[in-house]
C-alpha cells in the first residue's frame, strides 16, 4: 500500500484522535527510518503545502458580468495558472506566482442569466426588470455598476422578476453548469495546477448574507449527476438545512465527497453563527442541527476582500490586533445598519468560543470551524499582493479614482463606504500529501489548513503534552509534531494528571514578503461558571524585545518608506519557531487553541496606487498594513474527543 493510502486509512476526519492513534502513527514512523539512513524516506504525513483560491467569480455571476467584467472562466483559469491575461478594462495583468489549486465559485440562484441579459436574448427583453437590466448594463460604466447593485438588491430582497432568476429546469441553468465543470476539468492538471469543481450556493436573509462555497472532492462524472442548488424555492431554499440535505443526496447518488465552506460572516448581521434558528423563529437549536451542521461545515472564510471575520475590536477589548481590515458598518445590500449586537454571530473568534459552549451544555460543536481564505473577487483576477490588487469588481480596477470612488451607500441609514476600505485578500493553506483534488479536499476535511491575509506565509503547528525544546532544534518538525501530537485541526487526548497541553509552532516568511513581527497563541475556553473567555498569548518573536510590565510585547518598528513606497527587512525575523506550553491549563475546561502570525508593517495597496497613480489620498485612508496567517485551531475537551 503506498504510504498516502496508509495515511487517508489512519487519519479519519477528525484525525489523529486520542493517544492510541498517536501512538500508531508514531510506531509506524519509527519502524520507517528504521529502514532507511533518509529521513525523508517512507514520510506518512503531509509535506506538500499547497496555495489556492476557494472563493472567486468570472463574468458568468451576474453581479460580475453584469458589472463589467469581461473575463470568463477559461480566461480565469490562464490567469490563475499563471498566464497573463487583459483585464476587463483593458490592462494587462499577471501574478507573482501561480496559484497551486483554484476553485471558481460561480453563484448559483440565476446562473448563466446575465449572458442574455447582456445579448437581450428575447425572453429577457419581454420581461420590464429584464429589459431595464439590459438597457443599464449596457451602458457600462458607473450606470452597470449602479445596476448590478440594484440586481443585488432586488434579490436580496426577494423583487427580482422570476425572468431573471435562472433556476433548474431551465436550459441556460443546465447548459451553464455544464460549461463550468467542462472549464475545471480542461485545466485539471494533477500534480501542478488542480481545479476544484465548485460554486457558490447564494443564501440571503433580505439582505443578510449566509451564503456557502461548495466543494467537490470529485470529477465530473459525479458532479454533473445532480445541478447546484439554489436559494428560491420552489426547487431551492435559503435554509442552510436544505444546503446540507442536498449534501447528503449528492453523496448518496453518487458516491462522491462534497463540502460547503461558510461565506466571511461579516455581511450576515448577526445570524452566521446565531445562537438560536432564525429560521424557526427563535427557536433552540434540534440535536440533528447542530450535529448535521457540525457534519458539512468543517471550515470557515476567515477573511476576503470584504474584510477581515477573526475578531473585532468590540469582541476583543485587549487584543491589539483586533482592528484589522474592519467591516462592520452593514449587511450585503446595505438595507440593514449594523449594531454591536450583531458582532458575536459574525467572527471566527466569537464562534469558536460559543461552539465551545454548544458542546459543554449539548454534548455537540457546530462550530467546530478550521479557516481557508478565499477572495471573493468579482473580476475572475484573484490577486493577493498588495502591489498587484486589481479590484474586487471592474470598476475598481487599477485607476486614479478608484480608492476615493463611493461604493455602497443608503443616505437614509447615513451608511456610505469607498474604494480604499475593499482589503487584497489572501489565499487558503492546505498541507496535502499530493496536488490532486482528493488530497487537497481531504486536507480539507481535517481542518489541515490555514488562511492568509496575502503573503505565501508558511505556518505548521502542532499540539501535544510531550514537546521538548529540544524538539525544534532538528529540521525535520514535521517528523516530530505527528509522531508526538496532533496537527492543525486536530483534537487533543484527555490530559494525564498533572499534565498541560504544549504545542510546537514554525513559522516562516514569505520569500518575497516581509519579515514576521510574531507569533501568537490564541485561546479560548469555558470558564467554571460557564462562561466563554479568551487570551492572546505572545510566543516567539523577533529582536530583542520583551515585555513589559503589562505583559504586552513592544511594537516591531517600522520601516515603511511611502515615497516608493517599500520596506525592509531590518526588523523582525525571517523564522520563528517555538515550543509553548499552557500556563493556564484547567483539564475541566473546553479550550482552543490557534496560532496567528503577525508581519512587520509594509504598505497598503492604497500606497502603491497613491504612487503609481500619482494620487492625492485624504487622511482617512490607510497606507500601511500589517499582514498575517490564521490556523485552523487545535481543540480540547475533558472527555479527548
Amino acid at each position: 500500500m503506498r504510504p498516502r493510502a496508509i495515511f487517508k486509512r489512519l487519519l479519519v476526519n477528525p484525525y489523529l484522535i486520542g493517544v492510541a492513534t498517536v501512538v500508531t502513527t508514531a510506531s509506524m514512523l519509527a519502524s520507517a527510518s528504521d529502514e532507511s539512513y533518509s529521513p525523508y524516506a517512507e514520510r506518512l504525513f503531509p509535506t506538500e503545502l499547497l496555495f489556492g483560491e476557494t472563493h472567486v467569480h468570472s463574468a458568468l455571476s451576474a453581479d460580475a458580468g453584469g458589472g463589467g467584467t469581461k473575463l470568463m472562466p477559461r480566461d480565469v483559469y490562464r490567469f490563475a495558472h499563471g498566464d497573463q491575461v487583459v483585464s476587463s478594462t483593458g490592462q494587462t495583468v499577471r501574478l507573482a506566482r501561480a496559484f497551486d489549486f483554484f476553485a471558481l465559485t460561480e453563484h448559483t440562484d440565476g446562473m448563466g442569466v446575465i449572458t442574455d441579459i447582456l445579448s437581450g436574448a428575447p425572453n429577457i427583453m419581454a420581461d420590464e426588470q429584464g429589459k431595464y437590466f439590459h438597457e443599464q448594463f449596457t451602458k457600462g460604466g458607473d450606470a452597470a455598476r449602479q445596476a448590478s447593485y440594484e440586481l443585488i438588491r432586488k434579490f436580496s430582497q426577494g423583487e427580482l422578476s422570476d425572468a431573471l432568476n435562472y433556476q433548474p429546469g431551465n436550459p441556460g441553468y443546465k447548459s451553464t453548469w455544464e460549461d463550468l465543470v467542462s472549464a475545471a476539468e480542461e485545466f485539471n492538471d494533477p500534480g501542478k495546477f488542480t481545479t476544484l469543481i465548485a460554486y457558490e450556493w447564494t443564501s440571503l436573509m433580505k439582505g443578510n448574507n449566509l451564503h456557502r462555497n461548495v466543494i467537490f472532492r470529485d470529477g465530473p462524472e459525479r458532479a454533473l449527476q445532480m445541478l447546484p442548488l439554489t436559494m428560491t424555492p420552489p426547487t431551492g431554499s435559503p435554509d442552510p438545512r436544505a444546503l446540507w440535505k442536498w449534501l447528503q443526496q449528492y453523496e448518496d447518488k453518487t458516491g462522491g465527497d462534497v463540502l460547503a465552506i461558510p461565506h466571511n460572516g461579516n455581511l450576515s448581521n448577526g445570524i452566521m453563527f446565531a445562537l438560536q434558528n432564525d429560521f424557526e423563529d427563535g427557536a433552540a437549536y434540534s440535536k440533528d442541527y447542530l450535529k448535521t451542521r457540525a457534519k458539512w461545515e468543517k471550515l470557515y472564510e476567515i477573511g476576503q476582500t470584504k474584510g477581515d471575520s477573526e475578531t473585532h475590536p468590540l469582541l476583543s477589548p485587549d487584543d491589539e490586533f483586533a482592528d484589522y481590515e474592519r467591516w462592520d458598518w452593514a449587511n450585503l445590500d446595505v438595507t440593514q445598519k449594523k449594531t454591536p449586537d450583531m458582532l458575536p454571530g459574525e467572527y471566527a473568534r466569537a464562534a469558536l468560543k460559543n461552539g465551545l459552549a454548544f458542546d459543554q451544555s449539548r454534548g455537540i460543536n457546530p462550530f467546530k470551524i478550521g479557516f481557508v481564505g478565499g477572495s471573493d473577487i468579482h473580476t475572475g483576477l484573484s490577486t493577493s499582493y498588495d502591489d498587484n490588487f486589481f479590484g474586487a469588481f471592474a470598476w475598481m480596477e487599477p485607476s486614479p479614482e478608484r480608492a476615493i470612488k463611493v461604493a455602497k451607500s443608503n443616505k437614509e441609514l447615513g451608511i456610505s463606504y469607498k474604494g480604499w476600505q475593499y482589503a487584497s485578500p489572501g489565499p487558503t493553506a492546505v498541507w496535502a500529501t499530493e496536488n490532486t483534488r482528493g488530497a487537497i479536499f481531504d486536507a480539507m476535511e481535517r481542518r489541515e489548513t490555514y488562511a492568509t491575509t496575502g503573503p505565501r506565509i508558511r505556518v505548521r503547528f502542532f499540539g501535544g503534552y510531550d514537546f521538548t525544546a529540544e524538539d525544534v532544534k532538528g529540521r525535520n518538525l514535521a517528523k516530530v509534531g505527528y509522531a508526538k501530537g496532533v496537527p492543525m485541526g486536530g483534537d487533543l487526548s484527555r490530559a494525564a494528571k498533572g499534565k498541560s497541553p504544549n504545542f510546537m509552532v514554525w513559522a516562516l516568511r514569505d520569500p518575497e514578503g516581509a519579515n514576521l513581527d510574531r507569533v501568537q497563541i490564541v485561546k479560548g475556553w469555558v470558564d467554571k461558571q460557564g462562561v466563554t473567555q479568551e487570551h492572546v498569548y505572545d510566543v516567539a518573536w523577533g529582536g530583542d524585545r520583551k515585555p513589559g510590565k503589562d505583559g504586552k510585547l513592544p511594537p516591531v518598528g517600522d520601516t515603511v518608506d511611502l515615497s516608493v513606497p517599500t520596506w525592509s527587512n531590518d526588523i523582525g525575523a525571517a523564522q520563528l519557531v517555538t515550543v509553548w506550553e499552557d500556563p493556564d491549563f484547567d483539564a475541566d475546561q473546553y479550550a482552543f487553541y490557534y496560532v496567528r502570525v503577525i508581519e512587520i508593517p509594509t504598505p497598503r495597496w492604497t500606497a502603491y496606487d497613491r504612487i503609481r497613480l500619482k494620487v492625492d489620498m485624504p487622511d482617512e485612508i490607510r497606507l500601511k498594513t500589517q499582514e498575517r496567517a490564521y490556523t485552523s485551531p487545535i481543540w480540547y475537551t475533558p472527555q479527548g474527543k
